[in-house]
């Protein structure tokens, strides 16, 4: 026995040695972004694939991309009945099928755009129609979209086959929804996906959450404290770091430097939510995005009163520029995209 008593003791050394790894998140107090400006055309809906390449679908029926940092830019404008331009505010992308843009307002027309140019596989015509985001899950063969009600509850069409077909999925399999409850189409980001759980934000007469865990067969729906009551207040934009740990952002858009219960936070994966900073800044945001492999420490939160930082998981903020922007999306823990009004943004983090 006593021979095998030196490996032994190397054996617990090296496992009582070995440390947890805690991440420490960065001070941040400003920012620079590079700025690019896309004329004519406000931009919410972006997909960010690398530093260098970048794709928009803009407002007046415009679908950009840059594949060099953008220094250059390629733009395809799509016409519906050589009449209409589709607004766009959302997009998305399989690596399968290309890029997929929904327009909002009657009628709603959602494009892929593909090598073979842009082909209409979805439309719907309603007075009340208005599709506010549009996201495919990890495994690129489901997809969802959602917008205002029709009826009476959420308008949510669903793909199973990577966007070649689209359909709308029934009241009778959808939380009811009261009336002047809505969403809002601010930056494509309140939709959130983790594996195959996806969380929708909505606004107005009420500000809560749905969730499904099965692609959108089944939901739940939660209540939240954040501010709402009205038509331009709640929740704006989602985000969640695991299927866990997420945050909201958002306010009143009529009132944008109020900051009353306009961020929040939960740690079980949506049922309940705890205001955080209440009463203080950030004021009103139209995006929310952790900042990736930070451990959910760093968060981002952008909108038309500028953008702020957080480092300890949204409990706390800084403003960090003044630069009024509409939606962020992270390639990488240093750098990002944003959009805006006429514009393009491209921020580096020390």
């Amino acid at each position: 026995m006593t021979r095998f008593l030196p490996i032994f003791l190397v054996v617990i050394t090296l496992f009582s040695c070995k440390k947890e790894t805690t991440y420490i998140p960065r001070e941040i107090n400003s920012i620079t972004i590079q700025e690019f400006k896309r004329d004519s055309s406000s931009i919410r809906a972006i997909h960010a694939i690398n530093q260098d390449t970048l794709v928009y679908a803009g407002s007046i029926g415009d679908f950009g991309i840059t594949i060099d940092g953008g220094k250059t830019w390629d733009t395809l404008k799509i016409k519906y009945q050589d009449s209409i331009l589709p607004h766009f505010r959302s997009i998305t992308y399989t690596e399968n099928s290309g890029y997929f843009a929904l327009s909002v307002g009657n009628p709603a027309l959602l494009y892929c755009l593909s090598f073979y140019g842009p082909q209409l596989v979805y439309k719907e015509e309603h007075e009340k129609v208005f599709y506010d985001s549009m996201k495919f899950f990890k495994d690129e063969f489901y997809g969802i979209a959602v917008g205002d009600p029709t009826e009476d509850c959420p308008s949510i069409i669903i793909t199973s086959d990577g966007g070649v077909n689209w359909k709308k999925l029934s009241c009778d399999v959808l939380p009811k929804f009261e009336e002047g409850e809505a969403f809002f189409a601010a930056s494509n980001t309140n939709i959130a996906i983790v594996n195959s759980t996806v969380w929708i934000a909505s606004g107005g007469k009420r500000s809560r959450i749905l969730k499904s865990t099965d692609y959108g067969k089944t939901w739940q729906i939660f209540d939240t404290p954040f501010i709402q009551g009205e038509g331009p207040q709640g929740i704006y934009s989602i985000d969640f770091y695991d299927e866990n740990n997420g945050i909201a952002v958002g306010g009143n858009y009529s009132r944008p430097e109020d900051n009353c219960a306009n961020k929040a936070i939960t740690t079980d994966g949506g049922k309940t939510w705890t205001i955080v900073a209440d009463n203080e800044n950030p004021n009103y945001k139209s995006c929310v995005q952790y900042v990736p492999n930070t451990n959910g420490k760093e968060v981002f939160a952008v909108g038309k009163t500028g953008i702020s930082f957080s480092n300890d998981g949204g409990h706390t903020w800084k403003e960090v520029s003044k630069d009024g922007y509409y939606s962020i999306q992270f390639v990488n823990k240093n750098m990002a995209w944003l959009s805006g009004h006429e514009k393009i943004g491209k921020l580096i983090l020390p």
